[in-house]
């Protein structure tokens, strides 16, 4: 651990990765999401985000797991309107779906996740899962510098919520391999994209577990 200024900055992912620094982030692993994806590709990435959990649990590692909550169309305003039409494939505000409204099947979490009472769940109307939440306050009320990410989609929202939080100081580590794409060119290209910019450490399920179940 490097000392400066006051502050110890951390030169490796096992300096980083201890419970009274880092939290879990599960981004998005929702029934809707999930449905839209090869059942191969799903069941690997869910496997996979199991053991970082459990491993995190085991640490004593505080866990956040976020949704994306779609607004009802009278609600929504130009920017989410314009985002469902192109996704929905639809120049007509009258045939867009909301996919993840508040009470649908889509919008829960899958069944395997099952958050404890000590765990957090929150709702997003965006990417990242910094802006517009309380996740930047909860984190940083509890000294936490850094996150590790999990989940459901590199190229749509795990690569704006990295970009995001290290902006705000934070250290993300990406789990690239508990870390699904639905577009899997588009979620190499971004993981190539954040480690050029060094903007987050890159690790594998067995290496964080491994750091995750010594702390």
């Amino acid at each position: 651990m490097e000392r400066a200024f006051g502050l110890e900055i951390p030169q490796n992912l096992e300096e980083i990765c201890h419970p009274e620094r880092m939290a879990l982030l599960v981004y998005d692993m929702q029934v809707g999401i999930m449905s839209q994806l090869p059942k191969e590709k799903t069941q690997r990435i869910t496997n996979n985000i199991v053991k970082v959990l459990e491993a995190a649990r085991k640490g004593g590692f505080r866990v956040f797991f976020c949704r994306h909550l779609s607004l009802p169309k009278e609600a929504a305003g130009v920017f989410q309107l314009r985002q469902a039409m192109t996704w929905q494939g639809t120049d007509k505000v009258d045939e867009v779906n909301p996919w993840f409204l508040r009470d649908s099947d889509g919008f829960q979490l899958i069944p395997e996740l099952s958050p404890l009472a000590s765990e957090v769940v929150f709702d997003k109307i965006t990417m990242s899962a910094f802006e517009g939440t309380f996740l930047d306050i909860a984190l940083r009320d509890c000294g936490i510098n850094s996150f590790a990410i999990v989940g459901i989609a590199t190229e749509i929202g795990i690569e704006p919520t990295v970009r995001h939080g290290a902006d705000r100081g934070y250290i993300p580590v990406i789990v690239t391999d508990a870390c699904g794409a639905g577009n899997d060119e588009a979620g190499k290209r971004s993981l190539e994209s954040i480690k050029f910019t060094a903007d987050a450490v890159m690790t594998d399920v067995d290496t964080i577990c491994s750091l995750l179940n010594r702390s």
